[in-house]
């Protein structure tokens, strides 16, 4: 890790790191988009069985944020210690995020079962769409170990240099996902509880593999490699894993809340029969941004240790230099996800609905959520590279200006116009707000960074 680190270029450990993991969080998104895929095509039932994910998911997404909270902060905490050649301290994060992410999904898994009622109404559910949201929910809260321990500890496999193999779990995790969907949805009939099922066994497989990597010893690791160990427990290391991912975790809270919040503003304004349908075709719309998103976060999380590591070592240089490179990859990416959104929605969104007018519906939310992705690469850019520096006091006023105002057009847009342009909330939440990052970088943070490196 320190070799590679302090010998390659910058330009080439981005992509080195980078495409690999945006590839690895790319089919990650499977895991939900072939569900919805094959629950929407359940006949008779598939638009309400749809609608019904689409209401569990902010919940479900919202477990996930504890896995990147202790994950990132602790993986974050190992690199920076590694940068300032603190292997003792690397060490204990990685010993001690283990034991935090199992503790918390014991927890997670006995109040979500106990109040998976009142969450589900809370979210927007129906009561039409109750008993399929029920049945997902419940069998997904049971894995939840599954997912916070495999997406969790990945991160030490991605912020030690080992792309490749953090991008083999969670492939392994998403083929079995595809393989297990037919069986368990319509070969044995089990609906949508199939579906939940086919999840928590593929996120099972991602788990064995990651733990498997992280406790193999082998000659082909590097001596500075950093292995699962046990011992060194204490609230200290746990507090700063915290301090540190605490940033990712009130992102993905705060993200699962303005669907929450779509959610309800659809309902509101749409009634139940209209309602229905638009939340349906939000669930699209959704699953289209998860694409969108996770590879891009994919980028941030890969290159996550090389902000760490150099910013542990001082190298204010080097730590510019991967702010550039990670802003143009992540820029190309956006760049062609605004072209697909744009020219050929319905392609995506007649995977999920049935019916000529719910693909024409979920194309054009597509088409006024996406015209401003081009903003999303400077947030992810700048937001994730600060919060993996464990710099959250800088990077929360970023991404947090960007989620208000996002907030804001979703309960004004429909007070003053028709109820379809409350999507156009994604677009101008977008450019602001990357408009808003990128005067506060150049302007504020790029001078306190040159100043604290160059005295450290």
């Amino acid at each position: 890790m320190e070799k590679d680190f302090d010998k390659q270029s910058v330009y080439a450990l981005v992509w080195k790191l980078g495409l690999p993991a945006m590839a690895a969080q790319f089919f990650h998104v499977l895991y939900n988009i072939v569900d919805r895929i094959f629950v929407g095509n359940i006949p008779e039932i598939g638009d309400l069985a749809l609608a019904s994910i689409g209401v569990s998911a902010p919940a479900l997404t919202a477990v996930s944020a504890f896995a990147y909270m202790i994950g990132i902060g602790g993986a974050s905490l190992m690199s920076i210690s590694m940068g300032k050649k603190d292997r003792p301290m690397a060490q204990k994060a990685i010993n001690n995020a283990l034991v935090m992410l199992i503790g918390i999904s014991v927890m997670i898994t006995a109040v979500c079962l106990l109040f998976q009622k009142q969450f589900l109404y809370m979210l927007g559910c129906s009561d039409n769409m109750y008993p399929y949201a029920s049945e997902y929910f419940t069998v997904y809260i049971l894995g939840t170990v599954f997912s916070l321990v495999g997406i969790g500890m990945n991160q030490f496999v991605l912020a030690q240099g080992y792309a490749k193999e953090g991008m083999i779990s969670v492939i392994m995790g998403a083929v079995m996902n595809v393989i297990l969907d037919p069986v368990l949805i319509y070969g044995l009939d089990m609906g949508i509880k199939g579906a939940a099922l086919a999840t928590i066994i593929a996120q099972a497989c991602t788990m064995i593999y990651v733990l498997w990597f992280l406790c193999r010893k082998t000659d082909k690791k590097p001596e500075d490699f950093l292995y699962i160990g046990f011992g060194e427990y204490d609230f200290a290391t746990g507090k700063r894993i915290v301090g540190i991912g605490i940033m990712s975790f009130l992102i993905t809270i705060l993200d699962n809340f303005i669907i929450v919040l779509l959610n309800v503003s659809l309902r509101k304004y749409g009634g139940d029969t209209l309602g229905d349908r638009y939340i349906a075709c939000a669930a699209v719309v959704q699953s289209f941004m998860v694409i969108v998103f996770s590879p891009a976060q994919g980028i941030t999380t890969g290159c996550g240790t090389l902000f760490g590591y150099h910013y542990g070592a001082g190298n204010y240089k080097k730590v510019m230099q991967v702010f550039k490179n990670v802003l143009i990859l992540c820029g190309i990416y956006m760049g062609i996800m605004t072209l697909l959104a744009q020219l050929m929605p319905g392609v995506f969104a007649g995977l999920f609905v049935q019916g000529e007018e719910n693909i024409r519906l979920a194309s054009l939310f597509i088409r006024k959520y996406t015209a401003g992705l081009l903003g999303v690469a400077v947030q992810y850019a700048f937001v994730d590279g600060l919060t993996a520096m464990g710099k959250v006091k800088l990077a929360l006023p970023l991404s947090l200006f960007r989620k208000l105002l996002y907030i804001g057009c979703v309960l004004l847009l429909p007070v003053f116009f028709s109820l379809e342009n409350i999507f156009y909330a994604g677009t101008i939440s977008d450019v602001v707000g990357a408009s808003f990052t990128l005067i506060c970088f150049f302007g504020i943070v790029r001078k306190k960074l040159k100043r604290e490196l160059a005295a450290a």
